[in-house]
Parts: C-alpha cells; structure tokens; sequence
C-alpha cells in the first residue's frame, strides 16, 4: 500500500473548512483527479476518478465523522482509505491534514507512488481547497451529522 500525509493552513474557521469537506459532490471544484462524487445517503459515495489517464469508479462508507474534527472512509473494493482531520489554530484559521493510503495500480501508478508524484498531487489539491474555501469565505453547505 501507497500512503500520503499532507496539511494546508486555510484562513476560513474549522467549522468552516468541516462544513465544506462534508460537501463531497464539491470536490471536483478543487481534487484534480475527482470527476464526479455522488452522495448516495448519509455514510455512502459513488466516486468517479481519473487516474494516471485511466478513468475508474468505485463505492465508498464514512467510517467515521465528527463535525469539526474528522471524516474517514474507506472504498468498499478495500483498495483505498483516508482520514481528512481539521484542527483550530485561531477564530479565523484552521488547520487540514489529509492521510490516505492506496493500493496502486500498474506501473505507472507504482512508479509515481516511489517518485513522490502522489504527494504533490496530494498538496495541489490542499492548495486548491484553500484557494476555493478562501476565495469563498462560506461553505457551500453543510452536514454535521455524527458517525461511528
């Protein structure tokens, strides 16, 4: 298994920042490789991802949510799991840390994971969320349910 850990300070409230990563059909507005996520109820996603130039699709469970702290999962194929945490650093700043741990797929995936490709990808993608929740200062909702 592959594994990543990245953090991004975001000038937003932790709420803030919680609320909008509870918002998953959001993430193509700021994830590279997400095409398209479909809430399926409560703890269930429908994920579509381009990877590498191939495209896949795959179910995803909320293991564990807990407004302002965390969101995990896992894909139910078991090819892939994270946890995304979100720490207070003041009333107008926040802290996101990504962990994800992956089973790569074909070389060039294997490759780009002993390369340090995934990491980037992984820190582009906090950069491209603090640049959206930042630039809208709101989230674009909000579910602040408790799971697990």
């Amino acid at each position: 298994m592959a594994s990543v850990t990245q953090s991004i300070e975001v000038g937003v409230p932790v709420s803030t920042a919680y609320n909008q990563w509870t918002q998953f059909e959001t993430f193509p507005q700021f994830l590279d490789y997400v095409e398209e996520i479909t809430q399926l109820d409560d703890t269930h996603t429908h994920w579509r991802v381009k990877v590498a130039g191939d495209e896949r699709e795959f179910d995803a469970a909320i293991t564990e949510q807990h407004p302002d702290e965390r969101v995990a999962w896992k894909s139910e194929d078991g090819t892939h799991a994270g946890v995304v945490t979100f720490h207070r650093l003041n009333d107008v700043s926040s802290r996101v840390t990504v962990q994800l741990e992956w089973q790569p797929v074909g070389a060039v995936e294997k490759i780009g994971a002993v390369a340090g490709f995934d990491d980037r990808a992984i820190a582009k993608d906090l950069e491209n969320f603090k640049t959206f929740i930042e630039n809208r200062n709101v989230e674009t909702g909000a579910w602040r349910g408790d799971v697990g």
